[in-house]
């Protein structure tokens, strides 16, 4: 890193579809040789009456000036905006920047990052991306994103075009590290998730079932669909930070829960990695905290019943479509590969086990503490019923109903009979009571 970077960093304000520019941004290096980030807030900004605070958490609407040292010195919603893995492979490939830093990458990422912030080196913001790709773009870039995964060279005569193309749309926090873009389809914008070369079954049909299943276990879940791509299935994902309003697209500012909770995705802060953590930052920053805490008491249930055990706390979000913060809907819901049938731990502290916080995803220690999340101990029993009860009886209809294969339900089945064993684990501790 050089002795001092610094760039604007521009945010569409509610309702629009326009940037403005918010503050700006610098990163240099201490005494220490450790980075330090620095960001203000630009008074014209300031003294805007629609001005919105771009987190609210670190970076409230304020005069004073914000430092930190953590995260090589980015701040968890500038972090937020950073391309994920899939994403910096993109960037890599098209830059011949194998090397590139985050501060490289923030200026790099594509138009169609999560959330409503931009950056650059000019005052003025740019124009937003207006065109994007459509589903019948999706071949093309299929063929591209098998290369960049095989560490394969693309055609000469099309690999710039192409790569250009995949580059508009490698998704941020959203997808994790999976081969998408985003695509405009029935006037809305959808991350496509393509399938890969690891998948041991047919993860686009898998993960859109579990989508369906976790709404009728009624929870608040992004919207998708199944599109095919030559043999191929892709998962469409509609984005809930985006929304066309006639002229441009709104975007929603959107921050995840690693930037809620302050924490980092090392192992060394995973004392952070907590839902309880998580349930008070939402008690501050919700326009609704008993609503959404109820509802992150009912995905926590259903990752448990699933065995999604990569609910880490990207998977978790607070957006904001006005002025005010709620939880984001459920994205990124797959079941995990079983290596035990008696215990199964979620990546986040969800409960209480002999008194002591666990990571355990178990009915009793979840609804042991359901006081973090203002619910009652008889409602916090009906919601992990309902939910343990749906995932239990209709996992396999709803998988099936999608188009998954019978050879594909099998080789899933082990995750959706954990919900199975917390309904008859309940049952008997009913009966000898």
């Amino acid at each position: 890193m050089t002795a001092e970077q610094e760039c604007f960093v521009y945010v569409v304000l509610p309702g629009a579809t326009e940037f403005v520019t918010a503050g700006r941004f610098k990163l240099q290096k201490d005494r220490q040789g450790r980075p330090v980030g620095a960001f203000v807030y630009g008074r014209t900004y300031r003294e805007r009456s629609d001005a919105v605070e771009l987190d609210p958490v670190e970076l409230r609407l304020g005069a004073r000036p914000f430092e930190t040292g953590r995260m090589g010195g980015f701040f968890g919603a500038l972090r937020d905006a950073l391309p994920d893995f899939w994403g910096r492979q993109v960037i890599a490939r098209h830059a011949g920047m194998g090397g590139a830093s985050d501060f490289d990458l923030l200026l790099l990422g594509p138009d169609d990052r999560a959330g409503a912030l931009a950056f650059g080196r000019n005052v003025e913001p740019p124009a937003p991306e207006r065109h994007f790709n459509r589903t019948l773009d999706l071949e093309r870039i299929q063929h591209v994103a098998d290369a960049i995964l095989a560490d394969q060279p693309l055609r000469p005569d099309s690999a710039q075009g192409q790569v250009e193309e995949l580059l508009r749309g490698p998704g941020t926090s959203m997808g994790g590290a999976r081969p998408k873009t985003t695509v405009e389809h029935e006037g809305a914008l959808w991350l496509a998730k393509f399938p890969a070369p690891m998948d041991t079954w047919n993860q686009p049909r898998v993960e859109h079932g579990v989508l369906l299943l976790a709404r009728r276990c009624g929870l608040q879940v992004a919207a998708s669909q199944l599109t095919q791509v030559g043999e191929a299935d892709v998962l469409l994902v509609k984005r809930f930070d985006r929304e066309w309003s006639g002229d441009g697209y709104r975007r929603h500012r959107m921050v995840s829960a690693l930037t809620l909770l302050q924490a980092e995705d090392s192992a060394t802060d995973r004392e952070k990695w907590s839902y309880r953590l998580l349930a008070d930052e939402l008690r501050r920053a919700s326009d609704r905290p008993t609503e959404d805490l109820r509802e992150l008491f009912s995905r926590i249930c259903f990752n448990a019943a699933v065995s999604n055990l990569d609910d880490h706390p990207r998977n978790h979000a607070l957006l904001s479509r006005s002025s005010s913060w709620r939880l984001s809907p459920a994205y990124d819901l797959t079941p995990g590969t079983m290596r035990t049938e008696t215990r199964r731990d979620l990546a986040m502290v969800c409960g209480l086990e002999g008194g002591l916080l666990s990571r355990w995803a178990n009915r009793g220690t979840i609804v042991a503490g359901a006081a973090w999340f203002r619910l009652e101990r008889e409602e916090a029993e009906s919601i992990a019923t309902r939910v343990f009860t749906t995932v239990a009886v209709e996992w396999e209809s709803t998988l099936r109903s999608v188009g998954v294969s019978q050879a594909d339900c099998e080789l899933v089945r082990g995750a959706f009979l954990y919900a199975g064993l917390n309904l008859d684990a309940q049952t008997a501790t009913a009966s000898s009571g």
